[in-house]
């Protein structure tokens, strides 16, 4: 770790007040679990959740040419994004490799915000900065005018409708509408990491603790928690949600990550990365690479990202994610394995976790999904 001093956010004396163990996470100070995270888990699983998840890295995109620049700046038809929506997307080197996933929201005329990974935050304002150039539009840092604060779960409707009058029955999932929360003026988007129903609040840093403890109070009664990093890991591991530096990194395009589909070739103009995504496009269309599993262990061992995956003796693949699941009551993993062994209920596939092959069941992801 560099002597670099951890960011904080607003709501770290709250945290510590909880007993939360703290981590370093993209250089910021951050709650890795309060208590048991099996039990956070489950709450978001069965009650609902809430997270803080400030680190996160919010730019805005504004300006008459806003939207032709985050055209031409991410592999998305973002210019198509309607008032009021987000768009999951990702922005892309000019080889095709993928420098993060994004969620871009469209919050005005010419008003946008693009949420980006803690961990990636400033590569992608640096990158948003320079393919600015020519364009009509302004791109801001905006990371320190926002606090993000997540609520997740099936109990999530109900305790955020007991706290703003905002339409919450009308706000499809990735959308978001400004509102006020407990008389904290908000954007409520109805996105999240963790597979359940949700939501996610930015306000301002000034009004997170407040805002914190209004949806304690109101969440007391529906068995809502406090959620660390820990169990949002494991959360969207089961949901099948890919994670930056694990299963999409920038040695892999989107077509070799099985997302193809956020990249629009079919929108005006050009885009950074359009001709070798083009090609990987093709090459994977015609030699199909490795392709993202699920993973379920017949024992009781966890593996880890980067552990082989093995058949006949042979390494096959690579284990991006893996933890126990509270859910299936077994450990999962996501892993790339080779197309000949990737179809669900594939036998013979074995986990390397130090020197001993362990049993493994192919699944199709996610491994959850949640009852409409």
């Amino acid at each position: 770790m560099s002597s670099t001093e951890l960011r904080h956010t607003a709501l770290d004396a709250v945290h510590r007040a909880l007993g939360a163990t703290m981590t370093d996470f993209a250089g910021w100070d951050m709650p890795l679990r309060y208590g048991s995270e099996r039990d956070e888990h489950v709450a978001v699983r069965t009650r609902a959740g809430l997270f803080d998840l400030s680190h996160m890295g919010e730019i805005t995109v504004t300006g008459p040419d806003a939207a032709a620049l985050l055209n031409y700046a991410l592999v998305g038809d973002i210019a198509s994004v309607g008032l009021g929506r987000a768009r999951y997307t990702m922005i892309c080197q000019a080889d095709g490799g993928i420098l993060d996933d994004l969620i871009v929201y469209r919050l005005g005329e010419t008003d946008y915000m693009v949420v980006a990974n803690a961990s990636n935050a400033q590569v992608v304002l640096d990158a948003l900065t320079e393919r600015a150039a020519g364009f009509d539009a302004e791109v801001r840092d905006d990371r320190d005018a926002y606090a993000l604060l997540a609520v997740q779960g099936p109990e999530s409707p109900a305790i955020l409708k007991s706290l703003t009058d905002a339409d919450l029955d009308g706000l499809k999932y990735y959308a978001g509408l400004p509102g006020t929360v407990a008389g904290v003026p908000a954007l409520i988007a109805r996105t999240g990491y963790t597979g359940e129903d949700g939501f996610e609040l930015f306000v301002k840093p000034e009004h997170a603790v407040e805002l914190w403890q209004a949806l304690t109070k109101a969440g007391e009664a529906s068995g809502l928690v406090p959620c660390g990093l820990s169990c949002r890991d494991t959360l969207r591991l089961e949901a099948g949600m890919p994670l930056y530096g694990h299963e999409l990194t920038r040695e892999l395009t989107p077509f070799d990550a099985g997302l193809g589909r956020v990249v629009k070739f079919t929108k005006d103009g050009d885009f950074v990365g359009r001709a070798a995504l083009t090609e990987a496009a093709e090459r994977v269309e015609q030699n199909p690479p490795r392709v993202l599993v699920g993973l379920v262990a017949e024992g009781r061992r966890v593996p880890r990202a980067g552990y082989a995956v093995v058949a006949g003796g042979e390494v096959i693949g690579e284990v991006t994610s893996g933890a126990p699941s509270p859910t299936l009551g077994s450990p999962i993993a996501i892993a790339y394995v080779d197309a000949a062994h990737a179809a669900p209920g594939t036998e013979g596939v074995g986990v390397d976790i130090r020197g001993s092959h362990e049993p493994y069941r192919v699944v199709a992801l996610p491994f959850y999904k949640r009852q409409k």
